[in-house]
């Protein structure tokens, strides 16, 4: 969440340690004020679903959270080996956090390949609990391993916990009418029920969960419930696991409202929902399936109660030629993508900044170039989103901060297509898309007002006293062209991409009405209307950390550290990349130094060198990661003392 208070806990990895008590004489219970946690194992041990179960029952605990969901691109990577390692990390408090943290203090191992692929995130003291059944010679040899690290003493640093996860899961499901492999996928469930119990957390939701997941096989859910409460069991009877963990609610971080977890791309699908609600349109998404972006046309194809449509398309240009359309006939239109996807979008959305349509471009970043890292997150296409296009092709860009923030995100893209008849720009990431934290569920009267007005008849008059319809006649405020429905009679009017004569919309190439409409379209995004950036200085600091995109919540925490060890530092933070707020220039010139952290090589801070030549400095990271806070802010305190 976003608050600016925060405990000692948040400067540091190591979690504070509250009392211990024995409620009836059973095992020790400690109180911390926050906990990570990564899962790992093969691409099929189901480490994603853990998580995100983990998640769940966290968030309603009433916790704040960030997680970070890690996984390579191929479908079932070869097991066992580290590039088909898939993790989780989920990072919960009893105050207010900001990213999934730095480093784990607890490590669940399901093979050799997950404990050597995250041995190196973990810091002396962390918890490791480790699947012995997979140390196999084999497997360990598979991964470099020439000895077994559970007996070296390699991992003498750090409270072992030897667990046969796959042995016990098939004991405890020898009741149950399933093969020996069948009855070991559900060593995960076994998994979840022994972490749920170290950190109390509930289970009557997991357990509605796979009711409801395996409602169609009863003998599969009963088996993955049985193997669930066996690892609760094994963690309430075993000698090995001596102390449990609270981590309490996080009342003081939350205001008051209904919550409920959310990750960027489900909250951007019920961000798009919601704006055509607003816009009372009917929503279109043209789309070919893409990852990470591919999991907003899945959930929009499930609300066609609330006037959606979704096309999957069978090429990206045929997706957005669709949504175009869409825009052409008066739905609130929206493509989605990934990197290379917008790349292949870019001569269509040249052709909607030529006819003047409101449409959503959705892009997820994703690592580049080419293919590039397509489960690994980016902020690499900021660029392209300015000037990927041929000609002079303005277009609005908008971005994200948080998961939960995809949702205001994608209603601000909606109002200024909508308001200025123009393609948007939404540029998320893999680290926000996949990414989840609590949410409050705004109410109606919250939501702005998007509704539009159609054109209904003329609105020109000729020299000799004839009213007729022209497309091109603007707002004289917005600049906006009218929007005519096809069909409405009178209203009839010629489009496409060459370039149209000023009111007329007639094909015009007359050198003076192409550099006036030009300028026009460049005028149009100019006048966007977005909020003056807000900048955070307690202190009267002289440097100032500017963002944008994903990187708010590392950032805010390095900021945090930093102020904490009594450094005076400034931040701001970017939804708005085109137009820039209009107080940008004078908020960078009040500052001696200016850092740009960023996921590429320094775009944003190439933009803003350019535009108000400030000698911005860049700081990057290109590993397909987020950045890590302790990471963030050593660099910081370097840039303040240089």
């Amino acid at each position: 969440m976003t608050s600016q208070v925060s405990s000692p806990a948040e400067q540091a990895d190591t979690p504070v340690v509250g009392e211990q008590r024995k409620p009836g004489g059973a095992k020790d219970v400690r109180r911390l004020d926050r906990v990570i946690i990564r899962f790992a194992g093969d691409s099929g041990d189901g480490m994603q679903l853990t998580g995100d179960r983990f998640t769940s029952e966290t968030a309603s605990f009433g916790n704040d959270l960030s997680t970070l969901p890690n996984f390579p691109a191929e479908i079932r990577a070869p097991a066992g080996t580290l590039p088909g390692v898939s993790s989780f990390q989920l990072h919960f408090a009893d105050h207010d956090i900001l990213t999934p943290g730095d480093a784990p203090n607890v490590l669940v191992a399901m093979n050799p390949a997950a404990l050597k692929a995250n041995i190196g995130d973990l810091p002396r003291g962390a918890e490791i609990i480790v699947n012995t059944d997979e140390f196999t010679k084999r497997a360990l040899q598979k991964v470099g391993y020439a000895a077994s690290p559970l007996e070296d003493g390699s991992l003498d640093g750090y409270h072992l916990h030897p667990v046969p996860l796959t042995t016990l899961t098939v004991e405890a499901l020898k009741e149950f009418d399933l093969s020996r492999k069948e009855a070991e996928r559900s060593k995960n469930m076994f998994a979840l029920g022994l972490l749920s119990w170290m950190y109390h957390r509930p289970t009557e939701g997991t357990e509605k969960f796979l009711n409801s997941k395996f409602a169609k096989k009863p003998d599969i859910a009963a088996a993955n419930i049985a193997a669930f409460r066996a690892g609760w069991n094994f963690g309430e009877t075993t000698e090995d696991f001596a102390v449990s963990y609270e981590v309490a609610p996080a009342a003081k971080a939350f205001p008051v409202g209904t919550y409920r977890n959310i990750s960027g791309n489900l909250a951007l699908a019920y961000g798009l929902v919601a704006a055509s609600r607003q816009a009372d349109l009917p929503l279109f998404l043209g789309s070919y399936p893409i990852t990470p972006a591919s999991d907003i046309l899945h959930e929009l194809s499930k609300h066609k109660n609330f006037g959606v449509r979704t096309f999957q398309a069978e090429d990206e240009i045929a997706g957005i030629g669709a949504a175009l359309g869409a825009a052409f006939g008066g739905s609130l239109a929206v493509t989605t993508t990934s990197g290379p996807g917008l790349a292949l979008k870019s001569e269509t959305i040249g052709l909607a900044v030529s006819l003047e349509l409101p449409l959503l471009v959705v892009d997820i970043q994703r690592g580049g170039p080419s293919t590039g890292l397509p489960t690994k997150t980016e902020q690499a296409d900021l660029l392209q989103a300015m000037y990927g296009r041929n000609g002079e092709a303005p277009v609005p860009v908008v971005a994200p901060k948080t998961p939960a923030d995809c949702f205001d995100a994608a209603l601000e893209a909606a109002r200024i297509a909508l308001t200025h008849r123009t393609p948007v720009l939404l540029l998320s990431d893999g680290y926000l898309a996949n990414g989840s934290e609590p949410w409050r569920i705004p109410d109606l009267d919250e939501l702005p007002d998007l509704r539009v007005r159609f054109a209904t008849g003329p609105n020109h008059t000729l020299d000799d006293g004839t009213e007729v319809f022209w497309p091109y006649k603007r707002d004289p405020q917005t600049l906006a062209r009218p929007w005519a429905i096809p069909g409405t009679p009178g209203l009839e009017h010629r489009i496409g991409g060459i370039e149209k004569q000023d009111g007329t919309g007639n094909i015009s190439y007359d050198p003076a009405n192409h550099d006036f409409m030009v300028r026009t379209r460049q005028a149009k995004i100019d006048r966007v209307e977005v909020p003056d950036v807000e900048v955070d200085d307690p202190d009267g600091a002289r440097t100032l950390v500017l963002g944008w995109g994903s990187t708010y919540g590392p950032i805010t925490a390095a900021v945090r550290r930093l102020r904490a060890a009594g450094e005076a530092v400034a931040q701001a933070h970017l939804r708005h990349l085109n137009p820039f707020p209009r107080n940008l220039g004078a908020v960078l010139e009040r500052y001696d130094k200016v850092v740009v952290p960023e996921m590429n090589l320094g775009q944003l801070a190439t933009l803003v060198r350019a535009k108000y030549l400030v000698d911005a400095r860049s700081y990057n990271q290109v590993n397909g990661m987020p950045f890590k806070a302790e990471q963030l802010a050593a660099a910081l305190k370097e840039a303040i003392d240089d």
